[in-house]
């Protein structure tokens, strides 16, 4: 079996030229316990990939600040987590983007609310993060909110997105008066339409923050329906749920061909359309998420090694 993998990998397909210049410039998402398994980011990502660092709740700054420090030494553009409801006050988030700075250079985040439910002191939301003023007195020069295309109940829990889309239009204020470049880098999602459909009717809101698509990379089927049902992941989720039904894919892993291919070709038929780039969640390791697209998607995937 394992010979006749590598004939099938061995062979030499057409690249997507759509799908390739798509995933040109597309981030990922590492932890420090998954990032420790990696011996050489180079050997796997292009050179000067952003890399988002996730602060789970309970992790160390020390463990955030030195696999920043090990992945800009490494020469990846690094974007650590802010999750406001576990940062109890601005002397403690200040103290973080100070070290930050000076440890391992970095000058961006993500600045988002969090995924615990009770805050752990002043902060709850994104917004008063930014209000903070911290990261413009630090010379942030890139500042990423998250977006949900499909919703979010933590902060709608009727299931409508009024509050979210509250949230987004003093987003996109904030935007306006900041000299930071800003993004939006969503929730993880396995359908195009639905993601189509919302950055469609953003930029009908007058919304103009370029989109960042949350796209989970290769894993196993019942791994990925886990990981979306905890993440609240709603109308793509059925993707899921049909692809487990048909039992000739069902002990075959995912793969996101299909809903990046879809995106790439609205990007082509939709140049302005808010959709920038790829996000990859690599929920079924980094280094498999990392070598699907180097063999899918051409000069984009070319690790920092080999260029």
């Amino acid at each position: 079996m394992g010979i006749l993998n590598f004939a099938r990998k061995a062979s030499v397909e057409p690249v997507n030229a759509d799908l390739e210049a798509f995933l040109q410039g597309y981030s990922i998402e590492v932890m420090p316990r998954t990032a420790e398994k990696v011996e050489d980011f180079t050997a796997h990502l292009p050179r000067g990939t952003r890399v988002y660092i996730a602060h789970i709740d309970g992790t160390p700054i020390e463990d955030m600040v030195a696999t920043a420090a090990r992945l800009s030494d490494e020469g990846f553009d690094v974007m650590p987590h802010f999750p406001a409801r576990i940062i109890p006050d601005a002397a403690t988030l200040e103290d973080w983007v100070n070290r930050y700075q000076a440890e391992a250079g970095v000058t961006q985040g993500l600045i988002l609310a969090g995924g615990v439910a009770e805050p752990a002191g002043d902060f709850h939301s994104s917004m008063q993060l930014l209000e903070t003023g911290i990261f413009d007195r630090a010379g942030f020069d890139r500042l990423h909110v998250a977006g949900h295309p499909e919703g979010n109940r933590d902060i709608d829990p009727d299931g409508s997105d009024k509050m979210v889309m509250e949230a987004l239009r003093w987003k996109q204020a904030f935007a306006e008066r900041t000299d930071a470049k800003m993004s939006m880098a969503t929730q993880f999602a396995f359908d195009a339409d639905p993601i189509i459909a919302w950055a469609n009717r953003l930029k009908d809101e007058g919304i103009e923050i370029p989109i960042h698509i949350g796209i989970a990379g290769p894993a196993k089927l019942q791994t990925l329906i886990k990981f979306a049902i905890a993440c609240g992941v709603g109308p793509s989720l059925k993707v899921l749920q049909k692809r487990a039904m048909d039992v000739t894919k069902l002990v075959l892993p995912y793969e996101p061909t299909e809903v990046l291919s879809a995106l790439a070709k609205h990007k082509v038929e939709t140049p302005d359309s808010l959709i920038e780039q790829a996000h990859i969640f690599p929920l079924g390791g980094i280094k498999t998420a990392a070598t699907w697209v180097t063999e899918n998607a051409g000069s984009a995937g070319t690790p920092a090694n080999q260029s």
